[in-house]
């Protein structure tokens, strides 16, 4: 799965980054790649707790995939 991901220079330096596809998914980093690496972090943290907060009805399947 693809996300496309803002990077944002920071005011104080560094960066920061956010998945508009994934409300409220920010991170941040002194790094391009600290930052990449921590926005990677927080998708795939938000999209496990979205999993978790998802009850499938009975005619629902619940497919796990890499991304």
């Amino acid at each position: 799965m693809k996300f496309k991901i803002l990077i944002y220079e920071a005011e104080e330096g560094g960066y920061w980054a956010a998945v508009p596809a994934l409300r409220g998914c920010v991170s941040e980093g002194e790094t391009m790649n600290e930052t990449l690496t921590n926005i990677k972090e927080a998708a795939l943290g938000w999209l496990e707790v979205a999993a978790a907060r998802y009850q499938p009805t009975e005619k629902a399947q619940l497919v796990e995939m890499e991304l």
